[in-house]
Parts: C-alpha cells; sequence; structure tokens
C-alpha cells in the first residue's frame, strides 16, 4: 500500500466496525482490520478486486450498493444477512453512504457481536455476585468445621468403646472434605502471578495431564497454530483452567471419547469490555453426548453439575481463572459436538491492569 493511500484511510485502521471502500463500480478500494477479521480476506490479496468475487452472491447487499450509486444517498439497513464462503451467514447492520471522490463507504455493525458482548457482560456480573457470596458462605462455613473436627477428636479420646471410633471418624472425614471444598471455593482470589508464557506448553501440560488421568479411553488430538504471540500470564492457572475444561469432557464421555484442542489467533476483538488487537482462540472439542439442556444456562454457576457425585467447581474455577486474565469462556454443544472456545487477550505487560475487584502488586 502506498503512503499516500494508507495516509487517507489511516482513520479507519482505529475503527471496531468493519469498513469497506469501493469504487462506484463495487471494486474493493480499502478495508480496515475489522473488517479483514470479518469477512476473512486480507487488504493485500483484495484490493481491487471486485466485491461480487469476495463475496459472492449476496444480492440483497448489492441492491442497496447499486440504489446508493443511481440515487447518490446514502441506506441505513438495520438488517442484513451476508453469506460468507457459501457457509456462514452473518447478521450484520449496514451503513451506504457516497463520498465526494465517487466511492462508497460501507460500515458493518456485527449484530451478534453486539449480543455476544451484552452476554459476556452480563456474564462476568453475574459470575462476580456469585463469586462474592460463594466467598462469604466459604468463610462462615470453614470457621465452624475446625470446631467441629476438634471436638469430634475429643470425644474420640473419650469413648470406652473403640468401635464407637468409626462414628467419630465419620465426622472427622465429612469435616476434612468440606475443609478441602471451602478450600477450592477460596482458591481463586490469590492474585495471579504473571509472566511470559507459551499457550502451547500450558496445552502440553493439560494434554499429558489427560492421558495420565484417563490412559486406555480418551484420545487427544491437537491442531496448533504454532506462529502464535506468547501471552502474558498465569501459567498455572491456565493450566488448570483448561485441564478443568479438558476433564468435565472426559467425564461427560464417561472417560473413552476424543478430544481436540486447537489454537488459532482472533483479531479486533473485545473481551471483558476491552477492545484488543489480537486474541488467542483455544478450542477444546469432544464427541461426547453434549452438555444437557437443562445445565446450559448455569453450566458455570458453582456448586452445579450434571454428574453424580460431582462438585460443580471445575467449570466455576476455570471461568473464574479466565476471567482474572481479561478473558472469556464459551462453548456451543450438540450431541456427538461440544466445543469450549477460551479467548486470552495478547496483552502488554506494561497496560495488564488488575481484574475486577483485586489489587495489582
Amino acid at each position: 500500500m502506498s503512503d499516500v493511500h494508507y495516509s487517507k484511510y489511516v482513520g479507519l485502521e482505529l475503527l471496531s466496525t468493519a469498513v469497506l471502500v469501493l469504487d462506484r463500480t463495487f471494486n474493493l478500494i480499502h478495508t480496515n482490520p475489522a473488517a479483514e477479521n470479518l469477512f476473512q480476506f486480507s487488504q493485500k490479496n483484495a484490493r481491487g478486486h471486485p466485491l461480487a468475487k469476495l463475496l459472492p452472491g449476496n444480492l440483497p447487499l448489492f441492491s442497496i450498493l447499486e440504489q446508493v450509486v443511481k440515487n447518490n444517498v446514502g441506506i441505513n439497513e438495520n438488517e442484513l444477512t451476508v453469506e460468507l464462503n457459501g457457509t456462514a451467514l452473518l447478521h450484520l447492520a449496514c451503513v451506504v453512504a457516497p463520498l465526494e471522490d465517487d466511492s462508497l463507504v460501507l460500515e458493518f455493525h456485527h449484530l451478534d457481536q453486539h449480543l455476544k458482548i451484552a452476554r459476556e457482560e452480563k456474564i462476568i456480573e453475574n459470575q462476580q455476585l456469585n463469586r462474592e457470596l460463594i466467598r462469604n458462605l466459604a468463610h462462615e462455613i470453614k470457621n465452624p468445621l475446625g470446631g467441629i473436627r476438634g471436638s469430634a477428636q475429643l470425644l474420640e479420646r473419650e469413648l470406652p468403646h473403640g468401635d464407637l471410633k468409626e462414628y467419630t471418624q465419620v465426622i472427622i472425614k465429612e469435616a476434612d472434605r468440606l475443609q478441602a471444598l471451602m478450600d477450592r471455593l477460596l482458591t481463586p482470589h490469590r492474585v495471579p502471578k504473571m509472566a511470559h508464557i507459551n499457550i502451547h506448553e500450558v496445552l502440553e501440560r493439560v494434554r499429558s495431564l489427560m492421558l495420565a488421568e484417563f490412559p486406555d479411553g480418551i484420545r487427544v488430538r491437537r491442531d496448533y497454530d504454532t506462529s502464535l504471540p506468547e501471552l502474558y500470564g498465569d501459567k498455572e492457572q491456565l493450566i488448570q483452567a483448561l485441564l478443568n475444561i479438558a476433564r468435565n469432557a472426559a467425564q461427560a464421555m464417561s472417560g473413552k471419547g476424543e478430544i481436540r484442542l486447537t489454537t488459532r489467533i482472533a483479531r479486533q476483538v473485545t473481551l471483558a469490555k476491552l477492545r484488543h488487537r489480537h486474541a488467542i482462540m483455544v478450542h477444546i472439542n469432544d464427541n461426547g453426548p453434549g452438555v444437557p439442556e437443562t445445565l446450559r444456562d448455569k453450566i458455570f454457576y458453582p456448586l452445579v453439575s450434571g454428574r453424580e457425585g460431582g462438585t460443580g467447581l471445575g467449570l466455576s474455577l476455570a471461568q473464574n481463572f479466565i476471567n482474572q486474565h481479561l478473558g472469556v469462556v464459551e462453548f456451543e454443544s450438540v450431541p456427538g459436538n461440544t466445543r469450549f472456545t477460551v479467548q486470552l487477550p495478547v496483552r502488554d505487560p506494561a497496560s495488564v491492569r488488575s481484574p475486577p475487584g483485586q489489587v495489582k502488586k
């Protein structure tokens, strides 16, 4: 791209909305990074090509463009469906306006993205409320547990018959189990120990732990983009978060099935109300029965489990750790294909801020 061309459109590079600039015959003049990410073509390869070649079909879009050229007035379309690569459908709001130099500027707002951001904000808000509630509850339960355990030990020493100690041992063991549960509930409140890490080192650790835990029935496949940049985060927390998701998948398949670990880059994404130029996406797929419909709205809530004997803490802790890194975790599920997607922003250490409710040290 020439310096003149770049300087003319440099302001568009900073926009979070997708912008295309066309000539009057609908050839592409310029696309900003948000549009590259949305439509999956690059400025370098697409510039000068007809939009009809880059986005074939899509008659409603080209009908709008023809009206703008014919009448020389802008059009605002609040609901527009654009077909991408013959398969994916994008639900967009579109503004098309003619410019004085006989070019057309198209600005697209991803309706699904707006809904996604609103959903993420609601999840983060609910998760913070749940975390505070659980933390307070855990402290209230933890205090009397020590007294119960100590009283059971004193009672055991005074019992006249040894066979009665079976009952005091039940009390002691259950108090210890509840103590461990409370400790796990309070674990996410540790301030992360931040350092430069490679996401693939994290995933390889997760893979080795999964194969050790489920040696006979679980296959773990990998599809890594090895060109990904490093993250700035807490390695142990990310290992635990991704391990909890993978372990949850294995348990849902009763220890027999396939898990696939995939890494990709995402560009111009909004996570936890912040815009990031790049984020690392980790997909964890399994071919199990899928998430039950009754659990989908509360799968990340603590103490909610679809498995008999489960504590319901694995996914809740995973979400806590990912949120502490200003990332998000989502899932899609149908029988035979469940995919959890973790997105983690690629950040400069100087720009890192503390998660909500924490003080950076």
